[in-house]
């Protein structure tokens, strides 16, 4: 067996896993821990025949690496070393190093908490931050901390900052191993403004054939690069295409034959081209490699809780993975990395990509941890921990899905059958509602194609046709686009859901009989999974969806002018997302059976037309609105309450005020503004506290003609003690008299100046001003003449008649010949006529 880098540190790591429970590994890209550890580890005393478990994020590292230590130990896969992938499975009685991924671990904790007959889980390429790897890593330590203090964790990365991770271990020791590749030289060679990726990869790909031996890897976000860029290299090599080098796509979502093919050596005389997406950047050497091209770019899930959608983005790569894909070109041999960016943009690249915990949909982890028994997610260690808006909006998809309690907290029987399904919370809850109705074998279908990227291609400039039940016809070979699905690939989505049957079936005890379904169906199937993305027509193609965001199709679109439709999938960008894949619904068979998701809303509210409280019962579909109805009685506590909020809207000149009212609240305002241990009834006080002192006095009243009702100045002045009524009317008096007998109001409109407006025949006599509060509050007074107009205005009566009275006297003599204007004012007798008192 050939010496790789890691054997040198092997018998470090067999140490620390004797002499404690937890380590990390890190190892450098081709150092060869995803082969050598679990073998190295295998026969260990502590294992005692126990298996050894050990977690790979992609399925074709998986498969390869088990396929690998199976051959190392002269055996196939499936004896001693096996695996268990999504749609894929070879393990036998004597398998004692299992390699897993796609939530496989996470099922083997759900059905065994304790892991019984397993010694050791290995978490490989843990940098890659996979959301099954950060979730099976968490119930890993707290089965170990819990039940099974024999249970070993490693965890296993090139590029992982190892500190945190040993730190969440429990302070776990930290093993090294530098590796070993052969020297790789770095071309940058940005891609010209204006020149489209695809002939920018070709472009390198074929300088590179000339330039090089060896086989090339190039790196592209997604699936549609690698098609697109084939076609435009296949025209660059012409015929040396296929006769001297193979072009290989490499992805995820392929056949398994169809990636080990991209894998396997050439015969003597043939090079080889594999374009592939991020799947290949750890785990995996592809045979005879010596060249990488890295177009710089991948493409990864995000989730928006602002609207409750994922989407796909294609980014920058950071600067771990960027070295990860430069590494493979040094596997075997020297080699050569071309990326396709300058060395500027090289040194601006964030150091390692944001785990997906940050950015994912968390509605299947919190539906695991809810069958695990987690009500809060602390109770769990995580490296990262979940993003509380992410979490609220799971936790309000699984209500809605039926897959907790109304309250969030607890898993329902429904939620516990979608978590043995394996699938996403929504494909599952579809795929249990259709099998109640029949139609499982169509969810099977759906479920296998909404899985995958999309079957049916665009075509140069224009977006593919929406409509989902044009792919299901092309799955099942008719239609217009049958010719679109590439064989391979209806193969294996028919397969899938062959395999989602059988486990639908073994699941469920009972359901009904499948019906005669149509294709028709696929809206009511998607109403099932997607409840929040059910759409009506608004205008021209736009839609209002349930969970109350807007989209809208593209021009053209078959479905722009349907009535109602179900979205499966949209870009999330701007006001109006656009729709990329949707199928149409009948209202007849959402009204039927999604009951669950109508509801009616009893909605009242003040019009301010009518200055009253009206009500209007609305039955809604999420944000839909279905149909409005008058409200017949309403709840009395609820219309008190919008009455209260009409009243503040408008304010307090709804309620009927008196002078009376009036001035019995500005004369307590005046009182507290000089003792603060008043209450306060201003305006602004009175409208903050209605609920406090119109409550009790406003029963069966709605509006403002009810309002007038009310007596207002008694409601007031129940708000003042006995007491205080008796200083109020001492201290603040409503009038006062004057030396000629009359009873003049007094305003408390100003709290610094109270006024009484009076004639000035009225005041001769008086040598003073008068006061209120006890004294300490001068009146002012607005000095008026015998036609009640305003004249002068003081608050010093005695400097009014030693100083002004003399010129106003002039004034009012010339004017008012006929009154009496006497020379000496504080020797005269105060008035009301136009003579003196005896005349």
């Amino acid at each position: 067996m050939t010496n790789l880098p890691i054997d040198e540190v092997l018998d470090d790591l067999r140490n620390a896993m004797r002499e404690g429970r937890n380590a990390v590994l890190v190892a450098a890209p081709g150092a060869g821990k995803t082969t050598r550890v679990p073998l190295a580890l295998l026969d260990e005393p502590w294992l005692a025949g126990r298996k050894i478990v050990m977690l790979e994020p992609r399925r074709l590292a998986a498969r390869s690496s088990a396929a690998y230590m199976a051959r190392s130990l002269g055996e196939t896969v499936g004896g001693k070393v096996g695996y268990r992938v999504k749609l894929d499975t070879k393990i036998g009685p004597r398998t004692r190093i299992e390699v897993v991924t796609e939530g496989v671990l996470t099922r083997m904790l759900q059905s065994d908490a304790a892991l019984d007959g397993v010694g050791l889980v290995i978490f490989d390429e843990f940098h890659e931050r996979s959301l099954q790897a950060d979730l099976g890593l968490a119930l890993s330590l707290q089965s170990q901390d819990l039940l099974r203090d024999d249970l070993k964790l490693l965890v296993m990365s090139a590029t992982i900052e190892a500190e945190p991770v040993a730190g969440l271990l429990g302070g776990a020791p930290i093993i090294r191993s530098e590796g070993r590749s052969f020297p790789v030289e770095t071309v940058y060679r940005p891609k010209p403004s204006g020149v489209y990726l695809d002939d920018a990869v070709a472009q390198a790909v074929a300088d590179a054939l000339r330039s090089h031996d060896g086989d090339v890897l190039v790196f592209l976000p997604g699936v549609g690069e690698i098609r697109s860029t084939e076609g435009k290299l296949r025209s660059r090599l012409g015929s040396a295409a296929d006769s001297s080098v193979r072009i290989h796509p490499l992805y995820g979502s392929m056949t398994a034959e169809a990636q080990d093919s991209a894998l396997a050596p050439l015969p003597t005389g043939m090079r080889k081209v594999v374009l592939a997406t991020s799947v290949a950047e750890t785990s995996l050497t592809v045979e005879g490699v010596t060249v990488v091209i890295d177009s710089g770019l991948m493409r990864v899930s995000r989730f928006s809780p602002r609207t409750g959608m994922s989407r796909l983005e294609t980014v920058t790569v950071s600067a771990a993975s960027a070295d990860q894909r430069r590494g493979r070109a040094g596997r075997l041999m020297p080699g050569t990395c071309y990326r396709l960016w300058s060395a500027e943009e090289q040194s601006a690249l964030a150091p390692r990509s944001a785990p997906e915990i940050a950015e994912a949909d968390l509605s299947a982890l919190l539906l695991e941890l809810a069958v695990w028994g987690a009500q809060d997610v602390s109770e769990l260690q995580w490296l990262d921990a979940p993003p509380a808006p992410a979490l609220q909006q799971a936790r309000e998809l699984l209500v809605q899905l039926g897959a907790l309690s109304r309250d969030g907290t607890a898993v329902t029987a429904h939620g516990k059958r979608m978590a043995l399904l394996g699938k996403h919370p929504r494909i599952a809850h579809m795929l249990l509602r259709a099998q109640e109705i029949g139609l499982g074998d169509l969810a099977c279908e759906l479920a296998a194609l909404l899985g995958e990227r999309d079957v049916i291609r665009a075509s140069a400039g224009q977006a593919p046709n929406a409509d989902l039940r044009i792919r299901l016809e092309a799955l099942r070979g008719r239609g217009a686009y049958a010719h679109s699905v590439e064989s391979s690939v209806r193969g294996r989505l028919i397969e899938e859901a062959r395999r989602t049957r059988r486990e639908l079936e073994a699941l469920t005890v009972s359901g009904a009989s499948e019906t005669a379904e149509s294709l028709d169906d696929c809206g009511l199937l998607l109403a099932f999974a997607y409840p929040d993305r059910i759409g009506r027509q608004r205008d021209n193609g736009k839609f209002l969806l349930s969970g109350g965001r807007g989209a809208a199709f593209a021009p053209g679109q078959p479905l722009a002018h349907e009535s109602w439709i179900v979205v499966a999938d949209v870009d999330d960008a701007g006001t109006d997302s656009r729709i990329r894949l949707a199928a149409t619904v009948s209202y007849e068979l959402l009204a039927e059976h999604l009951q669950e998701a109508f509801a009616v809303e009893n909605h009242l509210f003040w019009d301010s037309e009518s200055k009253s409280v009206r009500g209007r019962a609305r039955k809604k579909l999420g944000a839909i609105l279905i149909e409005e109805t008058p409200l017949h009685k309403p709840r009395a506590d609820s219309v008190q309450q919008v009455l209260f909020e009409g009243i503040r809207a408008e304010g307090l000149g709804m309620l009927p005020w008196t002078k009376a009212a009036r001035q019995l609240q500005e004369r307590t305002v005046f009182t507290r503004h000089h003792d603060v241990s008043w209450p306060d009834l201003s305006d602004e006080a009175l409208l903050g506290t209605l609920e406090h002192w119109l409550d009790g006095y406003v029963g069966g009243m709605k509006g403002r003609g009810d309002l007038q009702k009310l007596n207002l100045k008694d409601l007031l002045e129940s708000m003042l003690s006995w007491d205080q009524r008796r200083e109020l009317d001492k201290d603040a008096p409503t009038h006062w008299t004057v030396p000629s007998g009359s009873r003049i109001p007094i305003d408390y409109s100003d709290i610094d100046a109270p006024a009484v407006s009076v004639r000035l025949q009225e005041l001769f006599g008086l040598p003073e001003t008068p006061r209120i509060a006890g004294g300490r509050v001068p009146l002012t007074l607005h000095l008026l003449s015998p036609a009640q107009r305003p004249m002068q205005v003081t608050r010093d009566l005695a400097s009014f008649w030693s100083n002004g009275y003399f010129e106003v006297r002039k004034d009012l003599k010339g004017r008012y010949p006929k009154h009496y204007w006497p020379d000496n004012p504080l020797e005269a007798e105060a008035t009301r006529r136009a003579k003196p008192p005896g005349k």
